[in-house]
């Protein structure tokens, strides 16, 4: 008849197991996150901030404006250094009247660290099938390339709408073929995102500040593209800009907004608006979200005593319930 261990038996053999080296278990790496989506209210509508994944940086390569020294130290003021994972952003909001996704992220054509929007979509809760509205910032293949796959749209019902002078400069072969070679890939890469809504009569422009849909009014910030837009989303008198590209690098341009990067299109004007922008915010204390500030990309914007602004990223808070 076997005998059950005594306490001081079974303390005696784990003392003897972790004494000679022995693993007690062997578990692997997991390797992966919890799916990328973060939820808040805003007044009544409820924005889904959705992560498409995060892209690898060297931005000493990219940035302008900035000597390598001063670059280094703002990094490792914040415990980065090259190269730095930059998130790429989505948010989708639901008025309750309808369903509005501001950018898509990269697509089936990005690397395996991001893409993932679709995924992260369905794990909040959505399908794709519906969205009502796609509102694009810019046509710059990390905020466009997830509208479509192999020649069809994603988002089967959705309207597409985008500034008419960011339509008229990436849609426009006379410009594509105009560019130097190299970025002759990003005009072919926008004319196949948008193409599927095109042809079916649900891509739309605007020109100007106007509302595009109930509740969200488009804000033109040009400079990092020629039509670049923001969106106000206002509820119940509470604001969030969701700002595009505004930022790329946060450790560096909240402390020296004047610095740009080599993707603007005009870098001076996207400095001068990046100025202007964050003043703005800041004065009127805006929730803001950006296209590529850490995930999920929210929070509020601070002017520093001395120069430059201080990012605050909103405290995480659980959906209020009725129970457990």
């Amino acid at each position: 008849m076997k005998t059950k261990p005594t306490r001081a038996q079974s303390i005696a053999m784990l003392a003897f197991l972790l004494a000679s080296g022995v693993a007690l278990a062997s578990a692997p790496l997991q390797r992966t996150q919890a799916p990328g989506y973060y939820r808040l209210m805003l007044g009544d509508f409820e924005v889904t901030a959705l992560s498409d994944g995060t892209l690898p940086f060297n931005v000493g390569a990219l940035l302008k404006h900035v000597t390598p020294a001063q670059l280094d130290a703002d990094l490792a003021r914040v415990f980065l250094k090259e190269p730095v994972e930059t998130s790429v952003n989505a948010f989708l909001v639901n008025t309750g009247a309808r369903l509005v996704l501001i950018d898509t992220g990269i697509g089936p054509s990005g690397p395996p660290s991001a893409g993932r929007l679709l995924a992260n979509l369905r794990a909040a809760g959505y399908r794709p099938e519906e969205v009502d509205d796609i509102l694009i910032t810019h046509m710059h293949g990390d905020h466009i390339g997830g509208l479509s796959r192999n020649g069809q749209a994603v988002f089967p019902n959705a309207m597409v709408h985008a500034a008419r002078a960011e339509a008229e400069y990436w849609l426009s072969e006379a410009r594509m073929n105009g560019a130097p070679a190299a970025r002759r890939g990003a005009f072919r890469g926008a004319m196949a995102a948008l193409k599927p809504y095109v042809d079916a009569m649900r891509f739309e422009t605007f020109d100007g500040d106007v509302d595009v849909v109930p509740g969200i009014r488009a804000v033109a910030a040009p400079g990092h593209t020629p039509g670049h837009t923001m969106y106000l989303v206002s509820s119940r008198g509470e604001q969030l800009l969701l700002w595009g590209d505004l930022v790329h690098v946060a450790a560096v341009q909240f402390l020296d907004p004047s610095v740009t990067i080599s993707f603007d299109s005009d870098s001076a004007q996207a400095a001068r608006e990046r100025l202007k922008i964050f003043a703005m915010v800041a004065a009127k204390g805006y929730l803001i979200g950006g296209a590529h500030l850490s995930f999920p990309g929210l929070g509020h914007l601070r002017a520093n005593r001395g120069a430059g602004y201080t990012f605050v990223p909103v405290s995480y808070t659980l959906p209020r319930t009725a129970s457990h």
